[in-house]
């Protein structure tokens, strides 16, 4: 994503998150938190307790620049949020292990993925066409350069790609989950809205896939 696309991402996703965790002053961590800090301003505004783990987390006191699986909290916390995190780790059944040793008996796992899965052909055009040219290049721009360039059909060009990147897939990321969490709620949201610059709604109304994974599960 581009900076601008992520703090659209972050501004429309807040909700779900906020929603689904404790009441504050909760201790919450947030796993993959990023460059831009993730939902720690958000949290820390409305009270809560949080940090953010990440190798690429900004330097601060609230940050810890560290994979996840390196991270051991002082105490079991309250709550975990792991936003487009997990799809990308290399052993997904121990992080999942991580993640429920460092939430507290009947804490909160909010996770927000991508089911990379549905990203079929007709969704992938409309994105592509839909790519604003005032935002600088981001992921999307890549993939609709690459495609072309390969000469390949979509689904071969991307399942490639996506084996390359050895990018778990969302139907096992909620098997990971559920081995280890008893779910509250799993249901298939927008994921591209904010890379387009449109709102979730005009993503929901376009008929396309919704490629994101919206989970909340209890420890």
């Amino acid at each position: 994503m581009t900076d601008e696309a992520t703090r659209r991402w972050l501004r429309a996703t807040w909700p779900f998150v906020r929603d689904a965790l404790p009441a504050a002053p909760a201790r919450v961590i947030e796993i993959g938190c990023g460059p831009a800090g993730g939902f720690l301003p958000h949290l820390e505004a409305a009270g809560y307790d949080a940090v953010g783990v990440d190798p690429e987390a900004p330097v601060g006191a609230r940050f810890h620049r560290m994979e996840f699986e390196r991270y051991v909290p002082a105490a079991p916390v309250d709550a975990v949020v792991a936003c487009t995190s997990l799809h990308h780790v290399d052993d997904l059944d121990h992080v999942v292990d991580r993640i429920a040793a460092a939430v507290r008996p009947g804490g909160t796992l909010v996770v927000v993925e991508w089911a990379r899965e549905r990203f079929d052909e007709r969704t992938a055009r409309w994105c592509f066409d839909r790519l604003p040219a005032t935002d600088g290049e981001g992921w999307l721009h890549r993939h609709a350069r690459n495609w072309r360039e390969s000469g390949a059909g979509w689904a071969a060009y991307f399942e490639g790609w996506a084996e390359a990147e050895r990018l778990h897939r969302s139907d096992d990321i909620v098997a990971a989950l559920n081995r280890r969490f008893r779910t509250r709620s799993s249901t298939a949201a927008p994921y591209f809205f904010a890379d387009l610059g449109i709102t979730e709604d005009d993503e929901r109304s376009a008929g396309v896939a919704l490629t994101g994974l919206r989970y909340v599960g209890v420890a």
